[in-house]
C-alpha cells in the first residue's frame, strides 16, 4: 500500500451543479484552497487541524485556484464569468476580477515577472475563442491574448527553462510560450495520445503529460522525445507530482481512484479508491499528504503517504 486512508474533512454541501474542481496549497499558511465550482466558491481548510476555515464566494463558475506564495496572491479562474480572481490569502475578502478570455480553466504563474498565464477552455462553436490570456498581476489586467488550435486543459510554468506549457485537448499538443515574450506560442510539441489534459513537469524538465485515452506519457528535457508511455486504469484528470518521495498520482474520476507511479523506474505502483467521479486532489509537499476531492458525499479525503 502507498497511501493509507486518515479520515474525511467535512465541506460545504453543493447548491449547484460540478462538484469540486482544481485545488492548490499554500505551504507558509498551511491552507489548501480548492474551486468548489458547485457553489461558485473557493473552500479554504486548514491543513494542521484538517477541517474547514471558510469559504471565499461570488466566483461564477470557479475552476481552479492556483496559489503564489512569493508574490503573496492566490488566483482563481472563474469560468462562468470570464474572468481570474486575484486576491491576497491574509484578505480573502477583497478579491480583484480581470477580464480574460472564454472560460478560463487552467493557470500558471511567472514569479520573477508577476504575469498569470490562464488557458481559456473556449466555445466549441467558435474556434477563435480559444485562447490564452496574459495578466500584468500588479496592473491587474490583461496584457496579451494568444490563439491556439483547440481547447486547452491544464498549464504549468517551468521556472529551470522560463516557459510556459499548456495541453490543448485536439489536435493533441502541448503549446510552449517563453515567459520573457508571453505574446505568441514559441512552440508546438505532438502529442502521440488522445486528449491532453493532466500535466506536471519535474526538476529535471521532464514533461508528464496525462492524456483521455488512457495514457501516462512522459517526454524528455529539452527534445520531449518520448521517454515513456504508461498505461492508466481509466480517463485522467488532475496529475502532481511528489519528487521527494519520488511519486506521481493521477486522479481518475471512473472508478475512482488515484493511480500512483513511481517516477524514477517510470511505472505503476499502485491504486487507492476514492469515489465515483472524483476527479480532482491536491498534494501536501511538507506532510506529504494527499487530499482527494469526493462530489458524491461532497467532503474530502485525507490520505496518508506511507513509504
Amino acid at each position: 500500500m502507498t497511501l493509507r486512508l486518515e479520515g474525511y474533512i467535512e465541506l460545504p454541501p453543493h447548491t449547484g451543479a460540478g462538484g469540486f474542481d482544481h485545488a492548490a496549497v499554500h505551504r507558509g499558511m498551511r491552507r489548501l484552497y480548492v474551486a468548489h465550482t458547485a457553489n461558485d466558491a473557493i473552500d479554504v481548510i486548514d491543513l494542521v487541524a484538517l477541517r474547514l476555515i471558510e469559504s471565499i464566494g461570488v466566483l461564477t463558475g470557479v475552476a481552479g485556484a492556483l496559489v503564489a506564495e512569493t508574490a503573496g496572491r492566490v488566483f482563481t479562474s472563474n469560468r462562468g464569468e470570464d474572468t481570474i480572481g486575484i486576491l491576497d490569502p491574509a484578505d480573502p475578502g477583497s478579491v480583484v476580477k480581470v477580464p480574460v478570455g472564454r472560460r478560463p480553466n487552467g493557470l500558471s504563474f511567472d514569479p520573477a515577472r508577476l504575469t498569470l498565464l490562464a488557458a481559456n477552455v473556449g466555445d466549441p462553436d467558435a474556434p477563435a475563442s480559444h485562447t490564452l490570456s496574459i495578466v500584468d498581476v500588479n496592473r491587474a489586467s490583461m496584457i496579451a491574448s494568444i490563439p491556439v488550435a483547440g481547447r486547452t486543459r491544464w498549464t504549468v510554468y517551468d521556472p529551470s527553462s522560463d516557459r510556459f506549457f499548456v495541453n490543448i485537448a485536439d489536435p493533441p499538443s502541448i503549446v510552449v510560450v517563453r515567459g520573457s515574450d508571453p505574446t505568441c506560442v514559441s512552440r508546438s510539441i505532438d502529442v502521440p495520445a488522445a486528449g491532453p489534459h493532466g500535466l506536471d513537469i519535474d526538476r529535471t524538465g521532464r514533461v508528464f503529460c496525462a492524456c483521455d485515452a488512457g495514457r501516462l506519457l512522459v517526454l524528455a528535457p529539452q527534445s520531449f522525445a518520448l521517454l515513456a508511455d504508461l498505461p492508466l486504469a481509466g480517463v485522467p484528470d488532475v496529475i502532481f507530482l511528489d519528487e521527494s518521495l519520488g511519486r506521481l498520482y493521477v486522479a481518475i474520476g471512473s472508478p475512482g481512484v488515484l493511480e500512483i507511479f513511481d517516477i524514477e523506474r517510470l511505472e505503476s505502483i499502485g491504486e487507492v479508491a476514492t469515489e465515483e467521479g472524483a476527479h480532482t486532489f491536491a498534494v501536501d509537499p511538507d506532510t506529504h499528504r494527499v487530499i482527494a476531492f469526493l462530489p458524491g458525499s461532497q467532503r474530502a479525503a485525507v490520505f496518508e503517504a506511507v513509504t
